[in-house]
């Protein structure tokens, strides 16, 4: 199963609408779940839900042999956490998507992580996920909370302790 996710706060239509087409032309038709938000895109090859609760949202991606998304940390750090392979497409500010481009950066630091394609534009989205389903790379999970001598530190730092 492939999972699709624009997020919490906002529509991300061209997400869902290049991965609905990429769908359309799997035979067969491959299994897509999409959380698309207030979406104005019907999808024809694709199941798609408004939301979904955290629990959902995390069980959705456990499942996912690869998630695609926006370039929003909340599914980024999910995937990683879960060392799900990821297709990202970042949303853009100067399409009106987001505030500026602070998710062009995410991904294009991200991009050099095994398990992690980026997707120029929506025309990319397609390539990238059958590469993800090709190669099987994984990226390497990370831990659901800071580690203890990073935490320590910060304890430290905020007690006003040297280092």
């Amino acid at each position: 199963m492939i999972f699709a996710t624009v997020g919490s706060q906002m529509a991300f239509d061209r997400l869902v609408q290049a991965v609905d087409e990429w769908a359309g032309r799997q035979q067969p038709v491959a299994e897509v779940l999409a959380q698309v938000g207030q979406s104005a895109y019907a999808a024809r090859h694709i199941r798609t839900v408004a939301s979904l609760t955290p629990a959902e949202f995390r069980r959705a991606c456990a499942g996912a042999e690869v998630i695609v998304a926006h370039a929003g940390m909340g599914s980024v750090l999910t995937a990683l956490e879960l060392g799900r392979p990821m297709v990202l497409l970042p949303r853009r500010g100067d399409r009106q998507e987001t505030r500026n481009d602070h998710q062009l950066a995410t991904a294009r630091w991200l991009a050099a992580r095994d398990g992690v394609w980026v997707a120029e534009d929506e025309a990319d989205v397609g390539a990238c996920i059958d590469q993800a389903l090709a190669r099987r790379a994984r990226p390497t999970a990370i831990e659901q909370q800071a580690s203890a001598p990073l935490l320590d530190a910060l304890d430290r730092f905020l007690r006003g302790e040297a280092p």
